[in-house]
């Protein structure tokens, strides 16, 4: 079994909806064993995370930053980066605002970052604009809340919840992106680890 780990910050609940969505689709993944960290949880354990073959980093986007508690993590797990412990896993990464868009690029681009200091491979979510609901990008309003991908990220999910509690948010376009995200993140890990473990049988040969 190749392992998952979602690790996510979330202070009102919207960005943990959004976390276990991306662990649902990674689940739906056969030989895919995923796992929920908060990074509280993250950080009592971090030398359980070496043995992930891909982190997946989500977060709330606070005053169009990534949130403190994720910083926090990210800091703590700097150890990990002295060593290049996490080098060469695949890694991802998905926000939530309480708007369209909160900058979140910003959050986003700070997660990647991340990822690329521990050596890391990235992957974008690979989604064009309402691909479900193409006739909406048509419409002087947009994209509604069914659509997948709906502010058309291209690194990983942007999820909206306003000011909506979270047992109604993010929308559910939102978190199918999510779910979506957490397959494709799932089955390209699969296809690195198989390219890696093919390698290591040819050498030996």
């Amino acid at each position: 079994m190749n392992k998952i780990a979602i690790i996510y910050h979330s202070t009102y609940g919207h960005t943990k909806r959004q976390a276990e969505a991306v662990y649902h689709g990674a689940q739906r993944v056969p030989s895919i064993q995923a796992k929920l960290y908060s990074v509280e949880e993250a950080a009592e354990c971090l030398d359980e995370l070496d043995a992930a073959d891909a982190i997946i980093f989500g977060c709330p986007t606070y005053m169009g930053s990534m949130s403190a508690g994720m910083k926090t993590f990210i800091e703590v797990a700097a150890k990990k980066w002295f060593t290049l412990a996490w080098k060469d896993k695949i890694a991802g990464a998905f926000t939530n605002s309480s708007s369209f868009s909160g900058d979140k690029l910003n959050t986003l681009l700070g997660l990647t970052i991340n990822a690329m200091q521990h050596g890391m491979i990235f992957v974008g979510l690979g989604m064009m604009p309402a691909p479900n609901k193409p006739e909406e990008m048509n419409e002087i309003s947009g994209p509604g809340p069914d659509a997948h991908n709906r502010v058309g990220s291209y690194i990983g999910p942007m999820a909206a919840s306003f000011q909506i509690a979270a047992s109604d948010a993010p929308s559910q376009g939102d978190l199918e992106t999510a779910e979506f995200y957490g397959q494709r993140v799932a089955e390209l890990t699969l296809q690195f680890a198989r390219g890696k473990n093919d390698k290591l049988i040819a050498e030996s040969e």
